[in-house]
């Protein structure tokens, strides 16, 4: 499977964009499709996650309330809306997928997932 974000820009504090990831090449009836994001010198980190066995999302504490991921399945793709920027939301937003079902101490853990797109870069100002 092959994975296109797009999206990325640059906006104000207190801004919103809307990250996209494209799935091509392999369909899955089950899959877990993630956001991680990665910002200059710090590790890569979680951000939220859509498990389509049960239709769960997840989120990353710092994110919880201003983030939502939603699945467009016409479209085989998954949406991150990113409202009420922070200058500290900064990074390369990476989207994962992992043909499974992942448990929930799976689902924050970037190894598990096995395919990546090549990132966005998003930059929040303040």
């Amino acid at each position: 499977v092959q994975l296109q974000a797009s999206g990325g820009g640059w906006v104000q504090a207190g801004g919103s964009l809307r990250l996209s990831c494209a799935a091509s090449g392999s369909t899955f009836s089950t899959y877990t499709m993630a956001w991680f994001r990665q910002a200059p010198g710090k590790e890569r980190e979680f951000v939220t996650a859509f498990r389509s066995s049960d239709r769960s999302t997840f989120y990353a504490d710092s994110v919880k309330g201003r983030f939502t991921i939603a699945r467009d399945i016409a479209k085989s793709t998954v949406h991150l809306q990113m409202n009420s920027l922070k200058p500290e939301d900064t990074a390369v937003y990476f989207c994962a997928i992992e043909p499974r079902r992942l448990i929930v101490s799976q689902v924050r853990d970037a190894k598990d997932y096995g395919s990546w797109g090549q990132g966005t870069l998003v930059t929040v100002s303040s």
